[in-house]
């Protein structure tokens, strides 16, 4: 498991590197190795195409990114964890930041009931 969907509005599609994103949002899942299992970690962007913004007065912008873990981390892992995932976007869309109304957003979601899973990625990890 962790999965990473990183939502983003149309807006920004022209103005940032979404590929690049998901390759810095990935690398900083993959820096804390002991909490997140190099075979099962997934990262994915969904552009928004559909959406409304405040009051829908301005272009606004946001990023929200939902980070999905199975059950079993300290408190203490799952704070280092989002504190990086979330500085690693806020670095990423720092001078766009500057320049337009955007907001960021990250959620946490921990499963607290048994997921069901079927995965042999992790073999090609433990050689």
């Amino acid at each position: 498991m962790p999965h990473l969907i990183i939502e983003y509005t149309a807006n920004l599609k022209e103005e940032t590197d979404i590929p690049e994103l998901l390759k810095k949002v990935n690398d900083s899942l993959l820096s804390h190795s002991t909490i997140i299992p190099i075979g099962g970690l997934r990262t994915r962007a969904i552009e928004l195409v559909d959406y409304r913004v405040a009051d829908g007065t301005e272009d606004d912008a946001f990023v929200h990114a939902t980070l999905k873990l199975g059950g079993g981390r300290t408190e203490e892992d799952k704070k280092v964890l989002c504190d990086d995932l979330f500085a690693t976007i806020k670095d990423h869309f720092a001078d766009l930041y500057e320049k337009r109304y955007l907001a960021l957003s990250l959620e946490l979601h921990e499963f607290t009931n048994p997921t069901y899973k079927h995965n042999n990625i992790h073999t090609r990890y433990k050689k």
